[in-house]
């Protein structure tokens, strides 16, 4: 039985990156939690929090996922083997999930999105998401929605 209560709670999940271009940019479908193959300084520089997930995306290459154009900035104590900043990364999957992703993306014309990089009980964890982009009316209307909802939150702050 033992171990300690930590880990029994587990770490918990901290975030070190978000891509929040995202959710303004596609209707997220479908979240999927992978893990990724990094370097040792990739890691210690990810413990800084030196992650940008912007225009980054997820493909399937020869039966593997791949993480492309997430950009972690090299270890700032590294030597001469530090990391790519923007290299590419594989993303660890069981092999269906693999197969079921990309039957999606081809069939339905979806992207994989990665929309957060975090630690969780110790390990780098990427969340992907099943999306479909969206048109620009869309997004107007999305902005829309947004500035009623704020416009409602300000007359209830008033209000009291």
């Amino acid at each position: 039985m033992g171990g300690s209560d930590k880990q029994k709670q587990g770490e918990g999940r901290k975030v070190i990156a978000q891509n929040r271009k995202a959710h303004f940019d596609y209707e997220i479908t479908e979240r999927i939690e992978a893990g990724i193959c990094l370097t040792g300084t990739e890691v210690k520089s990810l413990r800084e929090g030196k992650a940008n997930l912007k225009d980054s995306y997820a493909q399937v290459r020869n039966g593997e996922m791949f993480l492309t154009g997430c950009h972690i900035t090299p270890y700032r104590n590294g030597t001469h083997v530090n990391h790519e900043a923007e290299r590419e990364r594989k993303l660890l999957l069981h092999k269906r999930e693999i197969h079921r992703l990309a039957g999606k993306t081809i069939e339905r014309g979806l992207t994989l999105v990665p929309l957060s990089l975090y630690f969780n009980n110790g390990r780098v964890k990427v969340e992907l998401g099943l999306a479909q982009g969206l048109q620009k009316h869309d997004k107007r209307e999305v902005m829309r929605e947004r500035e009623q909802k704020r416009e409602v939150e300000r007359a209830m702050k008033e209000w009291r």
